[in-house]
């Protein structure tokens, strides 16, 4: 495994991470608790020393199985990064997209309560990322979200603090990081081979102020790991259901058929692997989550680091 520092000011981090929302219960279909802890067990021992999660995944549910590993392990030099503003303590029915009660909210007081139960669930004295969950640019124009990141750094409640790029919106979210570089130690961001637009501005950006990037979406939710057809679809509980829709399918199958050439270049490797080489070859890039159920996904996705860029 191989490691990186997380931009200027943040920890050092290893470059393949352990993305915890798949095991959380929710909008990935049908989870097993056991298997998803052996899969955090394997990430830990492949030499995984970032991992990431947030409060609404499973609605608690992610960060209360990583804090079950690191009570039957030492956590040592492990970072772990959550996320908070996607409010589902205090969502109504209406809220509710079909996977849950869930409502952005980025006041300073929800927001400093939200980390206070992370901590709790995670059984920590101090978050070591905490990072604005993907908000809309209204939200982030708001004095509210920086104030409490300030006011949780300064209490010794976050060491880092970060913000979750918006999907899609990686260039016109690119102008916070002006504003904001001095309080933001990280980005995470939507990047994978078929979805580059955060090289556009983002990430120019974030090298120019030294800001760590985490890189979500390396395998495109399973798509770049050449497990998946034209024909595949998903059940109702899984949010592929949407993301990879048979007209999202048959776009990026064509994208993907641009790129046979790259993968045939590395017949030794999975298609996963060279996916998640392309992203740590950009200088911007310092760490990467894909997503894991099973321990054989996470190995094969570990194998990756040393691999080096292409």
């Amino acid at each position: 495994m191989q490691y990186r520092k997380l931009g200027k000011k943040g920890p050092l981090v290893s470059t393949i991470g352990f993305g915890a929302w798949g095991i959380s219960g929710n909008h990935w279909g049908k989870t097993d608790d056991a298997t998803s802890i052996e899969a955090l067990h394997a990430a830990l021992d492949a030499g995984v020393t970032f991992i990431d999660t947030a409060d609404v995944y499973g609605f608690g549910h992610s960060e209360e199985l990583i804090a079950k590993v690191f009570r039957e392990r030492e956590k040592g030099d492990v970072v772990i990064a959550t996320k908070a503003g996607s409010d589902f303590y205090n969502a109504t029915a209406e809220d509710d997209d079909g996977f849950g009660s869930v409502r952005p909210n980025y006041t300073k007081t929800y927001l400093i309560s939200a980390a206070e139960k992370s901590l709790k669930r995670l059984n920590l004295e101090t978050l070591d990322i905490l990072q604005l969950h993907s908000p809309e640019l209204s939200l982030l124009e708001m004095d509210d979200p920086w104030l409490a990141l300030e006011q949780l750094k300064k209490e010794g409640k976050i060491r880092y603090a970060g913000l979750s790029i918006l999907s899609f919106k990686e260039n016109e979210q690119a102008h916070l990081l002006d504003a904001h570089h001095d309080l933001l130690d990280c980005i995470q961001v939507r990047y994978n081979l078929l979805e580059r637009q955060a090289e556009d501005t983002l990430f120019p950006k974030a090298m120019m102020y030294g800001t760590g990037v985490i890189v979500r979406i390396p395998i495109l939710f399973g798509l770049l790991t050449g497990k998946f057809s034209r024909e595949s679809t998903f059940g109702d509980d899984d949010h592929r259901s949407i993301s990879l829709s048979p007209e999202k399918i048959a776009h990026y199958f064509d994208e993907l058929q641009k790129r046979e050439s790259l993968f045939a270049s590395y017949p030794d490797q999975s298609m996963a692997q060279v996916s998640l080489r392309f992203c740590l070859s950009h200088p911007a890039c310092h760490t990467v989550i894909p997503g894991a159920k099973t321990a054989r996904q996470v190995t094969e996705n570990c194998s990756s680091s040393d691999l080096g860029p292409l």
